[in-house]
């Protein structure tokens, strides 16, 4: 019976990849959604659930619980990361989005600050803190999956994980922008923030049945897999993998949380409408979403290390000058500029980063391997980027202190970088000599 199903997802693969592609972004959107939405909304959210006698204050509490959730996030990758490479890559994309409907419900039915009074910041916290389990352990499994179905198309396959990012970013910033254009002040606070979790709760039921209907991967179904995957095992098998896997996902995670906090930024720093830190992101949203399966797809043919090579370089160089344009010139059109190639150096280092990251680990502990590297990546450089930046900003009173954070994580993924193409060039001169020997 294990045999069948073997010759028919490999008959298929055409059309097969194209619905894996589908399957995975869709849960996607709900796994990410409300990261983004919580960053966008942060000064309401900030209004209802963390009131304080400084906005400043109030701020920094809100980006502190928007940290947390990112502390558990190495927990979920150790426990649906394992699972996943235990039970198989479906089984793990099903948990993980189970998990972050719960996390997506509480967050739009919990009622505010003012009316349960300290009930509200616990519960919304928690909330945090299970979505961010959710998102732990669904990061690794989703890219297991789409490149382990890419088969020779394995780059642009997985370069979708980042695509959906940016999908995603355009869909918050329609909210955003529609919202903050249409309602007043008191109706966004009141109910209108409420609004996407309310569409990522219809979406959730949607992916969850999608996930539910597609077919094992095949590397999976052929490997020989051990009963368990404890991360010790991990640790101790593959101790510099690991690390390098967690130092090339920084500068991606770091890019991704500041930009996503530009709306704030705008309203906070340079003192613009909300509707123009959203327009922005709106259109560099649309930007990372074209870019990264091109990328993606361009890596199946270039040197992966090389493509993200250059894209750390170039936020290196140019994050200082599109922080400085947009506060020396406070506008729209300023916004879109730096916020738009940024995207777009972002896409071409994110759209490669899932395939090379799945590159590094065996089939067996893949999914565990990719998820605990990025997620504790995003815990120590990611999540904490909108705190650390409001918190720069307050201290040093510099606008353009945002960019000493990007340029900053750059340089510690080039490393990484780096040392992945000698051990790459390393591995390439010593296959020949057992051969010819």
């Amino acid at each position: 019976m294990t045999a069948d199903p073997m010759p028919v997802a490999t008959h298929s693969q055409p059309p097969s990849l194209r619905r894996m592609i589908v399957a995975a972004t869709i849960g996607n959107v709900l796994e990410w959604f409300d990261f983004v939405v919580y960053g966008f909304f942060a000064v309401t959210i900030a209004q209802v659930f963390f009131p304080a006698g400084d906005p400043t204050v109030s701020l920094l509490i809100t980006f502190s619980a928007f940290g947390l959730a990112y502390f558990v996030r190495p927990l979920g990758a150790i426990v649906i990361g394992g699972f996943t490479d235990r039970a198989g890559r479906k089984a793990g994309l099903l948990l993980s989005i189970a998990l972050m409907m719960i996390g997506t419900t509480l967050m739009a039915v919990t009622p505010g600050y003012a009316t349960i009074g300290i009930a509200a910041p616990i519960i919304i916290t928690l909330s945090r803190l299970l979505q961010g389990f959710s998102v732990g352990g669904e990061f690794g499994s989703a890219v297991s999956f789409l490149a382990e179905h890419g088969g020779g198309r394995r780059g642009f396959a997985a370069s979708w994980q980042f695509a959906t990012g940016g999908m995603i970013t355009v869909l918050a910033s329609l909210f955003g922008l529609t919202l903050t254009t249409l309602l007043t002040h008191e109706q966004l606070v009141d109910w209108g923030w409420r609004i996407p979790y309310v569409f990522g709760m219809l979406v959730g039921p949607a992916g969850l049945y999608i996930r539910a209907k597609v077919v094992e991967t095949p590397e999976f179904v052929e490997a020989e897999l051990p009963p368990t995957v404890p991360i010790s095992d991990l640790l101790r098998r593959h101790p510099l993998t690991v690390l390098l896997g967690l130092g090339i996902s920084i500068i991606s995670n770091s890019s991704f949380y500041i930009l996503a906090y530009i709306p704030t930024y705008g309203q906070k720093t340079l003192h613009l409408p909300a509707s123009t830190g959203f327009t922005a992101t709106l259109v560099g949203g649309a930007i990372l979403a074209i870019g990264c399966p091109l990328f993606g797809h361009w890596s199946d043919r270039i040197s992966r290390p090389l493509l993200m090579v250059i894209a750390c370089w170039l936020f290196v160089l140019t994050s200082y000058p599109s922080f400085w344009l947009m506060a020396a010139w406070p506008s729209l059109a300023a916004c879109i500029i730096a916020v738009g190639w940024l995207q777009l150096v972002k896409a071409g280092y994110s759209g490669v980063l899932p395939s090379l990251l799945s590159e590094q680990f065996p089939v067996e502990v893949r999914a565990i391997g990719v998820s605990f590297g990025f997620s504790t990546a995003v815990s120590i450089f990611g999540g904490l980027a909108p705190l650390v930046a409001t918190w720069l900003i307050a201290q040093t009173g510099d606008p353009l202190s945002p960019s000493y954070y990007l340029i900053f994580t750059a340089l510690l993924s080039l490393v990484a970088l780096v040392a992945i193409q000698w051990r790459r060039r390393r591995a390439t001169r010593l296959i020949p000599a057992p051969l010819t020997a």
